[in-house]
């Protein structure tokens, strides 16, 4: 008789494209944005439980925004010469030491509005060195034709992460009160510099000396304006991100106190927004359209809506729903978008064209954020909400008249141009030759 031995038990792996630095960084941003996406919705609440208004609730959004117009192109061109894990790291230390104080000036209820600012634009100076640094290391984490699926599941789990973040917060404030949400936060970003500390990147070539910082900024900046679709797009999200963040980081929080019943319905809506970019994500997972900028771009315009239903304002279900549509539609664009800044940037390049892309989405920001309460007091708070939805249809019409974003393409693999200029684009019944842009 014979007895035949239980064949070995296979212990799953990863994917191929889901090596330490990548994994590392996924866990590093689930934790990050538990805290930071109710610490956004805590702070709005923090100025308005001290006796704020919409200015001041605009005034501090915009002390946390400013900071990365004046130091974004600084901190890619730092993340280009230093390790970027070390940059990361000192930028959550910051961040975690910004939080904390202003946890503990809420929870005594002694936080004045000038202390208020001061936090966030430190906490904001963080997130300029932060930002560039972290999307390069991500970039540089991941190779190959599977490139556009690890940014989506990266993606997916960070935004799987603010959809706790934000019911979670929106619960804690409605029952604890902004303070603790923020302390929250602080713990967090402590958390994460320690996981970002274990960070290599011995896979990264040393950079040539050369050049001394203005040097830096000026070859990155040669880097951009040498393409259209990427200047273009920059461009776009100038007004983009600046009437949208003003619409949710100031109005939004305002119609949510008048109208919608606080804070608990508007962390709700905030979710059903995470829950949208989580879909989206999963979507991008499978569908690879050909021309990816041009299905981004088209994904742009429901960002319109979510201005729109505050101006009604829609019910909460309404808010919900809408909020969930714009999540899907603005995920497509971002997985499209990191794919093609890893796909056309040279790695030694991509802090500083990521800072470059940064600087243009956040210039317009603060001004917007510190102008949304007059803007309320002068046309309205409806009227302002349509101006908004109406800036993203306009902008988002004009980029689709630059052809780069009508045509580029995705290639079978990564190819990173040596040095500036753009890359030939693909023509559209090339793509065995070339694919597509992502």
């Amino acid at each position: 008789m014979t007895s035949s031995a239980a064949p070995p038990r296979r212990h799953p792996r990863r994917p191929e494209w889901a090596g330490r630095n990548y994994t590392l960084l996924t866990a590093a941003a689930i934790v990050t944005n538990l805290g930071s996406h109710g610490a956004l919705i805590a702070a709005a609440f923090a100025v308005l439980e001290s006796g704020g208004d919409a200015g001041d609730v605009g005034l501090v959004a915009a002390a946390r925004t400013l900071p990365l117009v004046l130091f974004l192109l600084i901190g890619g061109a730092v993340a280009d010469r230093v390790p970027r894990h070390r940059v990361m790291v000192a930028a959550n230390a910051l961040n975690c030491v910004s939080q904390g104080v202003f946890a503990v000036l809420v929870l005594a209820g002694d936080a004045q509005l000038w202390q208020m600012m001061l936090l966030t634009a430190l906490c904001g100076t963080g997130q300029a060195f932060f930002n560039p640094a972290a999307e390069g290391m991500l970039m540089s984490s991941v190779s190959g034709e599977q490139a556009s699926r690890a940014f989506a599941v990266f993606r997916m789990a960070m935004h799987g992460a603010s959809i706790g973040g934000a019911a979670l917060g929106g619960a804690l404030i409605a029952a604890m009160g902004p303070g603790w949400v923020l302390a929250v936060d602080a713990v967090a970003f402590a958390v994460a510099g320690g996981l970002r500390a274990f960070l290599h990147v011995g896979h990264i070539a040393p950079r040539a000396p050369g050049g001394g910082l203005l040097a830096d900024l000026r070859d990155g900046w040669k880097e951009v304006i040498s393409r259209p679709w990427l200047w273009g797009i920059v461009a776009q999200f100038t007004v983009v991100v600046a009437v949208v963040g003003a619409a949710e980081s100031v109005f939004g929080p305002l119609v949510a106190e008048d109208e919608l019943g606080g804070a608990g319905p508007w962390g709700m809506a905030l979710a059903a927004f995470g829950v949208g970019t989580l879909l989206g994500a999963l979507l991008m997972m499978r569908w690879k359209p050909r021309r990816l900028l041009l299905a981004g771009t088209l994904c742009v315009f429901p960002l319109a809506l979510p201005s729109a239903a505050l101006a009604v304002p829609l019910p909460v279900p309404g808010l919900a729903a809408v909020m969930l549509v714009s999540g899907v539609a603005i995920e497509v664009f971002g997985v499209a978008w990191m794919t093609a800044l890893h796909q056309e940037i040279p790695e030694e390049m991509l802090s500083r064209v990521c800072a470059y892309d940064w600087f243009g989405s956040v210039a317009m920001l603060p001004l917007a954020t510190a102008l949304a309460g007059p803007a309320e007091s002068v046309f309205g708070r409806s009227a302002s909400l349509w101006g908004c939805s109406a800036l993203v249809v306009l902008v988002t019409a004009a980029v689709l008249f630059v052809p780069d974003v009508r045509h580029l393409t995705r290639r079978s693999g990564k190819v990173a141009a040596a040095g500036p200029g753009p890359l030939p684009l693909a023509s559209a019944d090339a793509e065995g030759a070339a694919g597509r842009l992502g």
